[in-house]
């Protein structure tokens, strides 16, 4: 038997994903005691609004997040974003930069590569924000050249926020390789043997999206 396991956070009012970037607002656009004038007795319905940036919650980048000329997420095809091969890369906690000696010796082609850093345990504190475990360019590099599907971490980001060329992004988006940050329970996977889905709404013109990641174990 198969089973799932919930790999996102939750997404509520008021949530500061990223320092900077506006929280989340979720509240009724029709609410159940507003509906009871539109319907039947004791029939009631409920509406809900949003608004939010793109970058909230448990998140994935498509190429256009970068790059102008790069596929959006409404262009992504569902072969990377679900039942995906997958392996898990368990980064020794206290590790900010994360290198590509950590990949080595690997099977990691045509894969999703999860990277398990236990940065989540912070999430929605002021820690989360500060001095995040990330990639550094060789890393970034060594996982192009394996021809990876998609690369996710636990951690605020991908790159070192103090860098502003930011090279993770720059590298793995310009070969097509899809990023997905913010993700968390990655340490009730195995290493390898399961099959990872992050798909998002197929909204046209954007380069980001919150997903419901999972994987299948």
């Amino acid at each position: 038997m198969k089973k799932l396991i919930d790999l996102s956070h939750t997404i509520k009012d008021g949530l500061i994903t990223y320092k900077g970037l506006p929280a989340p607002i979720v509240c009724d656009y029709l609410s159940r005691e507003a509906s009871q004038s539109h319907y039947g007795e004791n029939t009631t319905f409920h509406i809900g609004k949003i608004e939010m940036v793109a970058n909230t919650g448990t998140y994935i980048d498509a190429p256009f997040h970068r790059y102008e000329q790069g596929k959006d997420i409404s262009e992504l095809d569902l072969s990377l974003l679900a039942a995906i091969p997958a392996i898990k890369v368990t980064i020794p906690e206290d590790t900010i930069q994360i290198g590509p000696e950590h990949f080595q010796a690997l099977e990691l082609g045509h894969k999703a590569v999860l990277i398990q850093t236990g940065w989540s345990k912070h999430w929605n504190t002021d820690q989360y924000f500060e001095c995040h475990p990330h990639l550094t360019r060789a890393a970034a590099e060594y996982l192009k050249a394996q021809n990876v599907v998609l690369v996710g971490i636990d951690s605020l980001n991908m790159d070192d926020t103090a860098d502003d060329k930011r090279p993770a992004h720059t590298i793995l988006l310009g070969a097509d390789i899809l990023i997905v940050e913010h993700l968390c329970h990655l340490e009730q996977l195995p290493e390898s043997g399961f099959d990872f889905y992050a798909v998002p709404v197929k909204v046209e013109g954007m380069g980001t999206f919150p997903v419901r990641a999972f994987a299948n174990i």
